[in-house]
């Protein structure tokens, strides 16, 4: 799996993050209901306009440079914003929450071992071009996710999800064999190799989402109706509530209202971003009244403007914020979403016992408060709280109980101790290099506190700065030494984060690894490898699986701290400001780039534009 497939570089107008890993909630299997749909109740704020009574308007967001239109090829969440607006797929998680629900499909039916999926198509459904949205379409749109060159995604329905399929002599997937049927136009049946627990929740990401059969000719059997750039850059046909308007490069982009849409129909006419990465233009921007919602930079940002009025059952805080420079007190919003930053250490350029040394040095409570202003939790797992075996609970009492390092606090004595046995000292001292992308402005920080501890543990660490595209190419290459990045849930499962640590995906003398460690050859690495063996022998949403599942997640956690593969920072905290006279309905756990903005109602000053 190339790297590009599966991060994705998030701007949540904080920092400019780096690339995703992907979704996972507690318990899949809970998802499953046989011969059922799995529906939910959406959340709303509280809103000084009622639903269904908004005064139409444009609803004006920030966005970050977004990289394409084609729901198969996005791996970015400015893109993925943009394209959750236009196309539908399946299943949705409505506003961000994890509870998957259907979406275009009105139910579905699961066989009794898990393997087939039968999605009844709701009626009445059309693309933006006027077309019936039907069974055949998901074919066409699930074969250009598993065979389109263009495609960044065609491991989550070969691989993740398994759905039977056919392979070459070279373990390519050959054209036209997934078993993906239309039954007739409102029947479709996907059939997988194996049990796969969060199948329901795979099928809610915008890579699987409807395009009309035959719009592009990227894959074999279609000439194409549209050119692929046009399709990707300006003419994006989808069935979602809003249809595609305009989009210029590194300036805006723009969505309006489908009124034929055969859902909840937008309040808002129309959904403008404008694209920008300059922290002050952000702020600027938004102080002029030109955002109706928005995150603050973390260097404008100051926790005590915060005033938490409530804190809901998602563990989500809602209050208010400010004043702010223009005067206005805004509203606010908090949400621990799923996602996992930390520092990489490829293991073959730098030595254990200076990984050791810098989880001893490093202090992650310090580090949320004075670098990210305490927007976000200190990690200890690399797989998120919400989705950790047992809960945010087990997550907390695991890591107080077992953590090797110091859990809350800084310790130099012993990573001095651990340098002095490897054999460094006053005048033998250690050296590494530590790779951050630019245009964030909180991980130079993190590089320069950590820096500074280590020093007194014999170890010269030094920072540079890459471009994000060139630290992912040096990575695949193999030559960094310690890199920062992060991963955000593609699924809410904690196999999507901790198949960055299976030792066999991180050789980056292979074509594509995961992530760009290097770990092998240690009994660590190896505990790691059996216990991912694990995970991939019980994929089913059985009690018994999960069970499974669960205690080799459990080792892997343990394998990792045992050998500092990746040293956990911290989990973010994802957080929204906007204007009374914005309403928007909070997000959830998933992000933002996962909510539809067709419940947001916009009044004044800005939305009749």
């Amino acid at each position: 799996m190339e790297l590009e497939a599966v991060l994705l570089v998030v701007m949540v107008g904080q920092d400019t993050s780096r690339r995703s890993f992907l979704e996972a909630t507690g318990s899949a299997a809970s998802a499953v209901a046989l011969g059922s749909a799995f529906t939910g109740e959406a959340d709303a704020q509280q809103t000084t306009t009622q639903q269904g009574q908004g005064g139409g308007g444009t609803l004006n967001l920030i966005n970050s440079t977004m990289s394409t239109l084609d729901p198969i090829k996005a791996t970015d969440t400015a893109s993925g914003e943009v394209i959750q607006q236009v196309f539908d797929a399946l299943m949705n998680y409505p506003n961000g929450n994890i509870e998957v629900q259907p979406l275009l499909a009105k139910n579905y039916e699961v066989s009794d071992d898990f393997r087939t999926y039968t999605f009844t198509l709701k009626e009445g459904a059309t693309f933006h071009d006027g077309s019936q949205v039907t069974a055949q379409d998901f074919v066409y749109s699930f074969e250009r996710l598993a065979q389109s060159p263009e495609s960044r995604r065609a491991y989550f329905i070969l691989e993740s999800i398994g759905v039977k399929h056919s392979v070459d002599a070279d373990g390519n997937y050959q054209p036209d064999t997934l078993s993906v049927t239309a039954v007739d136009d409102r029947t479709l049946r996907i059939q997988l190799e194996e049990p796969f627990h969060a199948t329901l929740e795979m099928l809610a990401y915008t890579a699987f989402a409807a395009v009309p059969e035959g719009i592009v000719g990227d894959i074999q059997g279609y000439n194409g109706e549209l050119e692929y750039s046009e399709f990707a850059t300006s003419q994006p046909v989808g069935c979602g509530p809003f249809k595609f308007e305009s989009w210029q490069p590194n300036t805006e982009a723009s969505v309006t209202r489908y009124d034929n849409y055969y859902g909840n129909k937008a309040e808002v006419e129309r959904v403008h971003w404008q694209i920008m990465s300059d922290a002050n233009a952000r702020y600027t921007y938004a102080m002029n009244k030109n955002a109706d919602a928005f995150s603050i930079p973390t260097e404008f940002y100051n926790p005590n403007k915060v005033e938490v009025e409530k804190t809901d059952e998602r563990g989500r805080e809602v209050g208010t914020y400010g004043p702010v420079r223009n005067g206005e007190t805004l509203n606010f919003l908090a949400v621990p979403t799923i996602n996992t930053f930390y520092i990489g250490f490829n293991t073959n350029r730098v030595e254990q016992a200076a990984r050791h040394a810098a989880a001893y040095a490093m202090n992650k409570e310090q580090l949320v408060e004075q670098v990210f202003k305490g927007r976000g939790r200190p990690a200890f797992h690399f797989t998120p709280p919400a989705i950790y075996p047992g809960g945010p609970d087990a997550y907390q009492q695991h890591a107080q109980q077992e953590y090797p390092y110091s859990y809350r606090q800084t310790d130099l004595q012993k990573a001095r101790q651990v340098m002095r046995e490897a054999g460094y000292g006053p005048d033998n001292r250690y050296q590494f290099t530590f790779t951050v992308y630019q245009r964030s402005n909180t991980w130079p920080q993190v590089g320069q506190l950590l820096r500074d501890k280590l020093s007194s543990a014999f170890i010269d660490m030094q920072i540079e700065t890459a471009p994000f595209s060139t630290l992912l190419k040096r990575g695949r290459n193999g030559n960094l030494q310690a890199y920062s990045l992060g991963w955000v849930m593609d699924w809410p499962a904690p196999d999507n984060f901790l198949q960055l640590l299976n030792p066999p995906l991180t050789d980056t003398s292979q074509s594509a690894p995961i992530s760009y460690v290097n770990w092998s050859g240690t009994e660590a690495s190896e505990r790691a490898r059996r216990a991912w063996t694990t995970v991939q022998q019980n994929p089913a949403p059985t009690d018994e699986a999960e069970q499974a599942r669960n205690e080799a997640y459990i080792k892997m956690e343990e394998a990792n701290w045992q050998d500092t593969v990746f040293l956990n920072v911290y989990h973010q905290t994802d957080q929204r400001f906007w204007y009374d006279y914005a309403q928007i309905p909070k997000f959830g756990a998933a992000g933002t780039s996962r909510q539809m903005f067709n419940d947001a109602t916009v009044n004044e000053p800005n939305g009749g534009q």
